[in-house]
C-alpha cells in the first residue's frame, strides 16, 4: 500500500507538470506580449546602462516614424513615442522643424522651398526694365471706366493755378471794398437791386468803429447821407440803414454826420409819408446819431424833432414805432440825468460834456409837447415788453409831469386794472419757484407809481 500510494503521487506530478508546459495561452494568467515588452524594456535598460561610458551614435531622423535602435541617440526636440505593438520605440521630427531646416538651409546658401506662383528675380527685373521704359500695362475696361470717372471729379492743375491767381488779384482790404461798393452805389450805370446790394453789404462793414471811420476819408458817408434824398424809399431804408451802423457809438462820424446835414434829412423822412419798413430804419439812425451826443439832441429839439415824433406816434398803425420813440425819450432823458449826477459825484463845476448837456432843454420840451399825456395813454398796448418800456418813462417823467398825471383819470384806472392783472402773474411766478420774476418787477413799477400818485 505504500508503494501504491507512492506510484500514485508520482503520477500526479508529472501530469502537473505537462500541463504547464502545455497550457493555452488563452487562459494563461499573463499575456505574452506584455511579458515579452517587458523583458524588452529590461534588455534595452541594461544595454543603456552598458553603454552610457561609450561614443552613442546620433540619429537623424525625418518627417516619417522610425524605429529608434539601442545605442542610438536621439536629436533635441524630436519627437519619440513607444510602440506598444511591437514594442520598439520611434522618433521623427516636430513640425516646426521644417521651418528651422530651411532656416538652416538659407544660411548655408541653399534655396527655400517657396511658392512656385511668386515672381523670381528675373520676373522683377524685367518688370523694372517695362517700368522704365514706360511701359502701362494694360487695363481692364472697368478700370478703364473708374478712371476716366475719376478724372472727371478733379481738375487739371494747370487750371487750379490760374484760379489761385486771379484769386490773388481780387484780395481786397476792408477799405478797398468799401470804396468799390461806395462807386457801386454812387453809379448811375448801376440799377436798383445793384445799389441795394451795395448798400447792404457796406453796413457790414461800418459795424466796425475803424471801419466807419475810414468811410469819412474818402467821402463815402456824405455820398450815403445824400442817398436820403434818393425818390427811390428802398434806397433810402438801406441808406439810413448804413447811417445807423456807422453813428453807433462812434462820435467822430456822428460829428460828420450833423456838418453833413444827415439830422435834418432824417427827420424829413419821419415827417412825411413814407413805408413803414422805411421809416422803421431812419427811427434807427435818427437813435444812433443822438445818443450820448448832446449837441445833436440840442440840434434835433431847435429843429422841431419832437413834434416830428409826436405826429409819429399818433398815427395809426405805428405802435411799434411808439415803443421805440417812448425808448428813445426815457434814454434821452436818463442820459442827461446821470451826467449830472457823475459831475456832482466828481466835483466837477464845468466840464465840457455838462455843460453841453445844460443847455439840452428835453424834460420842458417833452411837458410843452404833451408827451405826459402821449406816454400815459401807450400803457393800454397789450405787449408786456412795450407796458414795461412804457411804465420806466413814466417814472422818468414824474418829476415834471407829476401835476399831468394827477388830472388824468384815465392813467390812475389803467394803473389799477394792471396792478390786478400783474398781481395775478406775479402769484403765479411764486408758485413756479421765482422769487425774482419779470412780473413782479413789473408790479412793483406799477405800485411805485400808484403811491405817487395819491
Amino acid at each position: 500500500m505504500a508503494l501504491l500510494g507512492m506510484l500514485l503521487g508520482l503520477l500526479m506530478a508529472s501530469c502537473f507538470t505537462f500541463c504547464l508546459s502545455h497550457q493555452n495561452p488563452e487562459f494563461a494568467l499573463t499575456s505574452p506580449e506584455k511579458s515579452s515588452t517587458k523583458e524588452a524594456e529590461r534588455k534595452e535598460t541594461t544595454a543603456e546602462e552598458e553603454l552610457d561610458s561609450e561614443v552613442l551614435e546620433v540619429f537623424h531622423p525625418t518627417h516619417e516614424w522610425q524605429a529608434l535602435r539601442p545605442g542610438q541617440a536621439v536629436p533635441v526636440g524630436s519627437h519619440v513615442r513607444l510602440n506598444l505593438q511591437t514594442g520598439a520605440r520611434e522618433v521623427k521630427l516636430q513640425e516646426e522643424d521644417k521651418f528651422q531646416s530651411n532656416l538652416k538651409a538659407l544660411k548655408k546658401g541653399k534655396r527655400l522651398d517657396i511658392n512656385a506662383n511668386t515672381y523670381t528675380s528675373q520676373d522683377l527685373k524685367s518688370a523694372l526694365a517695362k517700368f522704365k521704359e514706360g511701359t502701362e500695362v494694360e487695363s481692364s475696361k472697368e478700370d478703364k471706366a473708374r478712371q476716366a470717372k475719376i478724372k472727371q471729379l478733379f481738375r487739371p492743375i494747370e487750371e487750379l493755378k490760374k484760379d489761385f491767381e486771379e484769386l490773388n488779384v481780387v484780395i481786397e482790404t476792408d477799405m478797398q471794398i468799401m470804396v468799390r461798393l461806395i462807386n457801386k452805389f454812387n453809379s448811375s450805370s448801376s440799377s436798383l437791386e445793384e445799389k441795394i446790394a451795395a448798400l447792404f453789404d457796406l453796413e457790414y462793414y461800418v459795424h466796425q468803429m475803424d471801419n466807419a471811420q475810414d468811410l469819412l476819408s474818402f467821402g463815402g458817408l456824405q455820398v450815403v447821407i445824400n442817398g436820403l434824398n434818393s425818390t427811390e424809399p428802398l434806397v433810402k431804408e438801406y441808406a439810413a440803414f448804413v447811417l445807423g451802423a456807422a453813428f453807433s457809438s462812434n462820435p467822430k462820424v456822428q460829428v460828420e454826420a450833423i456838418e453833413g446835414g444827415a439830422l435834418q434829412k432824417l427827420l424829413v423822412i419821419l415827417a412825411t409819408e413814407q413805408p413803414l419798413t422805411a421809416k422803421k430804419k431812419v427811427l434807427f439812425a435818427l437813435c444812433s446819431l443822438l445818443r450820448h451826443f448832446p449837441y445833436a439832441q440840442q440840434q434835433f429839439l431847435k429843429l422841431g424833432g419832437l413834434q416830428v415824433l409826436r405826429t409819429l406816434v399818433q398815427a395809426k398803425g405805428t405802435e411799434v414805432l411808439a415803443v421805440r420813440v417812448v425808448t428813445l425819450l426815457y434814454d434821452l432823458v436818463t442820459e442827461k440825468m446821470f451826467a449830472e449826477e457823475e459831475a456832482e459825484l466828481t466835483q466837477e463845476t464845468s466840464p465840457e460834456k455838462l455843460q453841453q448837456y445844460r443847455q439840452v432843454h428835453l424834460l420842458p420840451g417833452l411837458r410843452e409837447q404833451g408827451w405826459c399825456e402821449i406816454t400815459a395813454h401807450l400803457l393800454a398796448l397789450p405787449e408786456h415788453d412795450a407796458r414795461e418800456k412804457v411804465l420806466q418813462t413814466l417814472g422818468a417823467l414824474l418829476a415834471t409831469c407829476r401835476d399831468r398825471y394827477h388830472q388824468d383819470p384815465q392813467l390812475s384806472r389803467t394803473l389799477v386794472s394792471l396792478q390786478a392783472e400783474y398781481q395775478a402773474l406775479a402769484t403765479l411766478e411764486l408758485q413756479d419757484g421765482e422769487d425774482e420774476g419779470y412780473f413782479r418787477e413789473l408790479l412793483g413799477s406799477i405800485n411805485s407809481l400808484l403811491k405817487e400818485l395819491r
